[in-house]
């Protein structure tokens, strides 16, 4: 299999969180989306230009990081098991991939950017309104996480892979600190194997960008 990504994008992480908890190997494209000539010619392989893209070894291609991990679930019984077979848990599972990918992964990443930005460029009204998202998502996921020990129950899911990257830049720009079942699960996803590979791969990158 083919993997086009980026190790700072978020989406990316995501993806490769679960190839490395399935034990999965792939063969690695880095996509830098500030080189103009690397995005014109990452577009003639999927014209919409966005990471990741998965090419199969069958050649096709998969986008979309849910759906790269579901496929990923469904066709390599390796590892962990992203998916649950039991279908109430498994569409739980989804709705919190979702959940994270849109309004905690989402706001973060809008902050994380806008606080790139000189002063004077910073749009205010879209910080807040990321601030009040994160805010409304953290109080949700500090009540589920109460229970149990990941995001969908004991064991280890999709929901996990969609978190773990926005909880990574979200503690630097809309810290958690005062969420204690957030705090307490934050560390365990800090002791999986697979998001200390992804972290480290990536780290010289963070570092350069947060600066």
């Amino acid at each position: 299999m083919k993997l086009y990504y980026n190790p700072l994008s978020t989406y990316s992480q995501k993806v490769l969180i679960a190839f490395y908890e399935k034990g999965l190997t792939f063969e690695p494209f880095v996509i830098d989306p500030r080189d103009k000539s690397a995005r014109q010619s990452y577009q003639k392989i999927y014209p919409l230009g966005k990471i990741p893209l998965l090419i199969t070894e069958q050649n096709r291609p998969v986008p979309e990081s849910s759906i790269i991990i579901e496929f990923l679930d469904m066709n390599y019984m390796t590892g962990a098991t992203l998916l649950p077979r039991d279908g109430e848990m498994s569409r739980q599972a989804r709705l919190k991939d979702r959940m994270y990918d849109l309004y905690l992964n989402n706001p973060v990443v809008e902050l994380l950017f806008e606080s790139q930005k000189p002063r004077d460029r910073q749009d205010p009204c879209r910080m807040i309104k990321a601030r009040e998202t994160l805010d409304i998502m953290y109080e949700q996921l500090n009540e589920n996480l109460c229970d149990h020990s990941w995001a969908n129950g004991e064991e280890f899911s999709i929901a996990d892979c969609a978190a773990a990257p926005a909880l990574f830049y979200g503690q630097r720009v809309h810290p958690f600190s005062k969420y204690p079942a957030i705090k307490a699960y934050f560390s365990r996803l800090l002791g999986r194997p697979s998001l200390q590979k992804v972290l480290g791969e990536a780290e010289p990158l963070v570092k350069s960008f947060l600066k």
